[in-house]
């Protein structure tokens, strides 16, 4: 089975996802089928790889997520014996 296309990939995901995500999302897709997977499956799994890096906004748009502040932990240090 040739590899899907963003062209195939269904509107409703198209119309949310940005060009990025949809990238994302066919490359994890199109892996996940041909390693076997059903097509709804494949898709569970394309949107989990997705929601890696993007989450969905209130309004069903999906943005990347921002990165983590760095946290700064003070070292221990212990008092001997």
């Amino acid at each position: 089975m040739p590899d899907n296309t963003i062209d195939q990939i269904p509107q409703d995901i198209r119309e949310q996802l940005p060009e990025h995500a949809q990238q994302m999302f066919l490359a994890a897709f199109n892996a996940a089928q041909s390693d076997g997977l059903s097509e709804d499956a494949a898709r569970d799994v394309a949107l989990n790889s997705v929601k890696n890096e993007y989450e969905q906004g209130k309004d069903g748009q999906w943005n990347r997520k921002t990165e983590d502040p760095p946290i700064h932990n003070k070292a221990i240090t212990t008092g001997g014996n």
